[in-house]
């Protein structure tokens, strides 16, 4: 099995596949447009990308592309996101003027960049930004990446563990051309869109909310080509084999404009691992 992903290897997304689909091939792409392509393209099985964190929030971009490709759902997967302070070998904390990462990692690390007082310096992808500063040999500057990320390319950890927030944790969704069966608990993903009108986005909650299904994630984006209107993703707890979960879309169905299942898939459990 062959599994995409967005960075270089020891990227954050590629840690949280092998933990999700276990030892398979892995193909790193520059952008997570290149990952949906190898995707619908057959040239992976499957890919993994990130969603949402819990201090830096969502990845738009990764909701629009859910919607412009159609691929669903299989699965998902939380990562504790430990970022370290990584160096060349011989590198003293005193030499540095700057870091760079992925700007999301450099937010993260907000606090304790200025607190050193280190310039940050934005990159397109954590591991790739370790990758950059072995090839570049400069000795002034650090990486935000990951324990793997500096292992993988001989490179020293001056600090672990330099994120603001020992809370941070990223969601990630593994995605394929076709669903997959599974038994356990369900979540399922959908977009939809509503009439703009007064009462519309209360009614559209209240088909989940008089079968009490509970609503785990609600995300806005505008619908392009229509100003001030907007795209609603939904993520609640129940698949859509269930007689009450087909019975609220089939409600929804009534107010929304259109309305698309993104997937079902096995709800993550953090004694997962």
């Amino acid at each position: 099995m062959k599994v995409a992903f967005q960075g270089e290897a020891g990227a954050y997304s590629e840690q949280a596949l092998l933990g999700h689909f276990g030892a398979v091939e892995t193909l790193p792409c520059e952008s997570f447009e290149a990952v949906f392509r190898a995707v619908h393209s057959g040239q992976c099985e499957a890919a993994m990308v990130p969603i949402e964190n819990s201090l830096a929030g969502s990845i738009h971009q990764n909701y629009d592309l859910l919607l412009r490709n159609d691929l669903q759902i299989v699965g998902e997967r939380f990562l504790r996101v430990c970022h370290c302070l990584i160096v060349l070998p011989g590198v003293a904390r005193q030499d540095l003027r700057k870091a760079i990462s992925h700007p999301q990692a450099l937010g993260q690390c907000e606090a304790y960049l200025r607190g050193h007082g280190l310039q940050a310096e934005q990159g397109y992808d954590t591991a790739g930004s370790v990758k950059l500063l072995k090839a570049s040999g400069a000795r002034d500057t650090a990486a935000i990446a990951s324990r793997r990320a500096a292992e993988l390319h001989g490179m020293e950890i001056l600090e672990e563990g330099i994120e603001d927030d020992p809370e941070n944790y990223t969601r990630f969704l593994a995605i394929q051309q076709e669903p997959k069966a599974f038994q356990g608990e369900a979540k399922t993903s959908i977009v939809f869109t509503l009439k703009n009108q007064p009462g519309a986005l209360f009614k559209a909650m209240s088909v989940f909310a008089l079968r009490d299904l509970d609503l785990t994630k609600i995300e806005s984006r505008p619908l392009q080509g229509s100003p001030w209107e907007y795209l609603f993703y939904i993520d609640f707890i129940g698949a859509i084999q269930e007689d009450t979960v087909r019975r609220a879309l089939d409600h929804l169905g009534e107010y929304a404009t259109m309305l698309r299942v993104l997937g079902s898939y096995p709800r993550f459990r953090a004694d997962q691992g």
